[in-house]
């Protein structure tokens, strides 16, 4: 007797605002979610302000020049402490001008040696747990969350062999791409490359060769994905790569780390990212990074930025808000996943896990 297919996930994970909410305060709340480039803080008293999971929050580089990251609210009357980037000596409250040390510890605050009872070594910002990932700075509000090497096993030290250099890279440019589609949608969306031959003419025939393509599960049960594939003939590719540089000069790999960042090395060893925000239901942002060498100038990572941006993006966007609106419509029913035993770019094993991962996260 032949097995029933698998299917796609039911339209509800995509659409419905209580289970978007489930994920903001479960899932997303307890993996480990990028925060901003160790480049960007590179002297002490540094700091830059951003969400996640709908929690405002902040990192800052030390005296001891270790980046840490608190909740961005006062344990006074809750004000928030900082917004943007900049750079202080001590963090003050710009409601009661509280003063906190780097560290987060409270250091003064005007007339509280006054109070009858007040213990300042027992008022400190609230920590969130950071780790420097190669220079990418992760947090994870789960205080008891396993660090990030237990759930990307291997991934750090396959980083640094195709991209040696990576921790003297710093981001010379930022794409950000608002979608209106569910961030599932886009993930999806990058985790399969069924779609690549047919949707990405410049991506498919002038960076990688899709006949080569496959991604792969991590086989010890961790939270990674790995596309792997072999660069276009050299006539065809649309910059020029040294395949003498490194082993891996000639290779194409990526790392999905679940739920919400990639990192991409292009062949020539470039290293890009994808990166992730949950807006609503119906809406997320996509950041596209571009590196170099102390984030030096790059005609052809510039050019590369550009040729993404009007190519593989573009074509993204349209296919994802598509998608995301055909979700909505009543007559969709969950077809069958394409899975491949072979695998192969023309499978989709990849979503099958993946999806796994968010049926688990919601269920």
């Amino acid at each position: 007797m032949n097995a029933e297919p698998i299917r796609s996930l039911e339209a509800r994970y995509y659409t419905d605002p209580g289970i978007f909410e489930n994920e903001m305060n479960g899932l997303l709340a307890r993996t480990w979610q990028y925060a901003g480039h160790a480049a960007d803080i590179p002297n002490v008293g540094d700091y830059f302000a951003f969400e996640i999971a709908g929690q405002n929050l902040f990192a800052i580089r030390g005296r001891d020049h270790v980046i840490r990251t608190f909740y961005n609210v006062c344990q006074h009357r809750a004000h928030e402490m900082v917004t943007g980037t900049g750079n202080t000596r001590v963090v003050v409250c710009p409601y009661h001008q509280w003063t906190y040390e780097l560290t987060g510890g409270l250091r003064a605050g005007p007339n509280i040696k006054k109070v009858p009872g007040f213990d300042r070594e027992k008022i400190c910002l609230t920590e969130v747990r950071t780790e420097d990932f190669l220079g990418f700075i992760f947090v994870n509000l789960d205080n008891d969350a396993a660090p990030m090497d237990d759930w990307f096993p291997g991934v750090r030290d396959e980083i640094a062999e195709f991209v040696p250099q990576i921790t003297d890279l710093a981001p010379l440019e930022w794409v950000e791409i608002p979608e209106n589609c569910n961030w599932k949608v886009s993930i999806e969306n990058y985790s399969e490359c069924y779609h690549c031959p047919t949707n990405h003419p410049t991506f498919a025939e002038g960076v990688v060769k899709p006949e080569t393509y496959d991604i792969q599960p991590d086989a010890g049960g961790g939270y990674v994905l790995r596309h792997t594939t072999e660069c276009q003939s050299l006539d065809k590719m649309t910059y020029p790569i040294d395949l003498d540089s490194n082993p891996h000069a000639g290779d194409y790999q990526s790392w999905f780390l679940w739920p919400m960042f990639s990192f991409q090395c292009y062949p020539g060893n470039v290293l890009n990212t994808y990166h992730w925000r949950a807006n609503s239901v119906d809406t997320c942002t996509v950041w596209r990074g571009w590196y170099t060498e102390g984030g030096c100038e790059s005609d052809v990572i510039r050019g590369l930025a550009i040729q993404d941006r009007q190519t593989t993006v573009e074509e993204d966007i349209r296919l994802v808000e598509s998608v995301h609106r055909g979700l909505k419509s009543k007559g969709y029913r969950p077809g069958p996943l394409v899975l491949d035993p072979a695998c192969g770019v023309m499978s989709e094993h990849s979503i099958q896990r993946l999806q796994q991962w968010m049926r688990e996260a919601v269920d």
